[in-house]
């Protein structure tokens, strides 16, 4: 698949089959994911990969958006640390990690769809607890996954009234 067909064809999925993720299809996804840009090369972001069905059925009672996790065969949370030396930036690296995931993920044949946890502190919180994750790491998004077991239909989303050129 070329880059901009994925970009363009990539939706959120929110059905899956009944079938598990290889862990090497994992890795080469939390791979791509690693390969994002970030300030200053720091690298913020950690990844926890989930696929044991207790905890993925508890997600949605403290995250609304995740009621697929119940039925889907993994998710992976997106955290990222603000201790480096450009602070607050690890928002716009663990951003682009997760685009690049999700866009692994499609190549790779799964569905995805990007679940908010940062900036609720309630969502935060809660994911700290419930995977022992220290105070210093920061969950930042959810990605739920899982062989689609629905087709979106495709749309442009393209608007050249958004486009500016030197000014508004």
């Amino acid at each position: 698949m070329q880059t901009l067909e994925a970009i363009r064809t990539r939706k959120s999925i929110r059905k899956y089959l009944s079938k598990n993720i290889d862990s090497k299809i994992i890795e080469e996804i939390l791979s791509a994911a690693m390969s994002a840009p970030s300030a200053m090369n720091e690298q913020p972001w950690q990844f926890i990969v989930i696929d044991k069905r207790d905890i993925l059925s508890k997600i949605p009672d403290f995250c609304p958006y995740s009621q697929m996790a119940k039925d889907a065969p993994l998710a992976i949370l997106v955290c990222g640390d603000d201790k480096g030396e450009r602070e607050g930036f690890w928002i716009q690296d663990c951003s682009a990690a997760t685009e690049n995931l999700l866009l692994a993920a499609h190549e790779k044949s799964l569905g995805a769809v990007w679940t908010g946890v940062y900036p609720r502190q309630g969502r935060v919180l809660e994911f700290q607890k419930m995977l022992k994750i220290p105070k210093n790491i920061i969950p930042f998004a959810l990605i739920v996954l899982g062989y689609p077991d629905e087709k979106p239909k495709q749309k442009d989303n393209f608007k050249r009234e958004k486009i500016h050129y030197n000014q508004w």
